[in-house]
């Protein structure tokens, strides 16, 4: 494992006092390799977060600019990065907060041509995205790759996020659900509209974030109860989170 250095055992402290993750637990965070898809709503709270635990290397994948339509929500850009590819504003941010995170920037969207060049090079894949074509990409190509997801999505004032590891089993022996399986097929267009035509409140993304970058750093350190095969879902006008369990879909015998 790599070292950390005497500014790094300062910087991390709070997280090495917790007997769960320790030296060796902040060191796993340094050696991780995670892919972030999107540097919006979900994927600015996911990159400061991951950025501040000392996530070793974070690769971003955006192709849009910074508008100021964004900055309601997209914290980790500001007023001075306007018009700024999505991706240099980010890597500008991590470096001013942890010089010790190494940002890689792909100014492209995902794609499974994206992903067969690039995934191989990540351990963990977050999927920030607001749209069903890049998640059923990122889904397909983690299941392919054997590479964990965590996905979230949010809509006007509630959110959901879930973590996929398909081709692992449960503590029963049953295979682990995909993403199919929670979502088999994308909804009709015009059904679930974009935030751009209904709106969303700002602070709901910080909250479904830092959830998925929570759950990132369990999955990297390999501490608690990861949301595999369960549905975390947030209702921010009533305060109130919900998990509903999801299985593996049984095939369809011939008839």
């Amino acid at each position: 494992m790599e070292s950390l250095g005497p500014d790094e055992i300062e910087r991390y402290k709070r997280h090495i006092l917790l007997p769960e993750v320790g030296g060796e637990g902040q060191q796993k965070l340094k050696r991780a390799r995670v892919l972030v898809i999107g540097a919006g709503g979900l994927g600015a709270p996911v990159l400061q977060y991951l950025a501040a635990a000392g996530i070793g290397t974070l690769g971003i994948v955006d192709d849009d600019r910074v508008s100021l339509s964004n900055l309601q929500r997209q914290v980790i850009h500001d007023s001075g990065t306007l018009g700024a590819m999505k991706t240099r504003s980010a890597t500008e941010a991590i470096a001013r907060l942890n010089p010790h995170v190494r940002t890689i920037a792909f100014e492209e969207r995902f794609g499974p041509d994206f992903a067969a060049l690039h995934l191989g090079r990540f351990d963990l894949v977050i999927d920030g995205s607001d749209n069903f074509d890049t998640r059923y990409a990122a889904a397909d190509a983690a299941e392919a790759a054997k590479i964990a997801l965590v996905t979230g999505a949010v809509g006007r004032f509630d959110g959901t996020l879930t973590v996929l590891k398909p081709w692992e089993t449960d503590a029963e022996g049953r295979q682990n659900p995909t993403y199919r399986d929670l979502f088999p097929a994308r909804p009709p267009e015009g059904l679930v509209p974009a935030c751009a035509e209904t709106g969303v409140i700002g602070a709901l993304t910080g909250v479904i974030g830092t959830l998925m970058a929570m759950e990132a750093i369990k999955l990297i350190v390999g501490i608690g109860e990861p949301l595999v095969g369960r549905l975390l879902i947030y209702d921010s006008l009533s305060a109130n989170f919900n998990t509903i369990r999801y299985k593996r879909r049984k095939p369809r015998t011939a008839s």
